[in-house]
């Protein structure tokens, strides 16, 4: 994903393999915990190469089918920190503030060929990233204070959400930045 020729190769071979994709999940992320004035531009590259550039090249490639079958569901796996800014996570925050935007413009572009375009939002999430960055305590202590619902989410809670949006349940729900944080922006 840190290349351009990786994601258009990536939805060529989905598209030769299944004829035809139906859902697109853009999933893939990355980050260097960094203040903004030690942030290398390498890492600053590599986290918008794969955290906002595959996913536009992936919807890029994959939208002119979902438009020929007048179907498609987009769900750009996003973040909180695209939302809310976080200390020593200028890139990550940029990077996912960028995709929340890109998915709002998919969905003015694409809505009207029945392609609905969202994006989720999760808080720190327990997956093997979430445990590098968040898992001190002295860490993540007060990063979990600052969750209404008092803990993490756990990988199951976005996915019940991705998977809710790729359903037909979702069919009017298009440019949507959904909040999977346990209260965190409400405050």
């Amino acid at each position: 994903m840190t290349t351009v020729d990786g994601p258009r190769a990536a939805a060529e071979k989905a598209l030769d393999r299944f004829g035809a994709i139906d859902l697109l999940v853009n999933n893939a992320g990355i980050t260097h915990v960094e203040p903004l004035l030690e942030a290398s531009p390498a890492h600053w590259d590599e986290i918008m190469a794969v955290n906002l550039r595959a996913p536009f090249l992936l919807a890029q490639a994959l939208a002119p089918q979902m438009i020929a079958q007048r179907y498609g569901k987009i769900v750009n796996v996003s973040s909180l920190s695209g939302v809310v800014a976080l200390d020593d996570h200028g890139a990550y925050c940029a990077s996912k503030g960028g995709l929340n935007m890109l998915t709002k413009v998919m969905a003015c572009e694409w809505a009207r060929h029945n392609i609905q375009a969202n994006a989720v939002c999760p808080t720190v999430i327990l997956t093997p990233m979430g445990e590098k960055v968040w898992g001190a305590p002295e860490k993540g202590g007060p990063m979990l204070a600052k969750i209404p619902a008092g803990r993490f989410g756990r990988p199951v809670e976005v996915a019940d959400v991705v998977l809710f949006l790729c359903s037909p349940a979702s069919d009017m729900i298009c440019g949507e930045i959904m909040m999977v944080d346990g209260g965190y922006a409400a405050l």
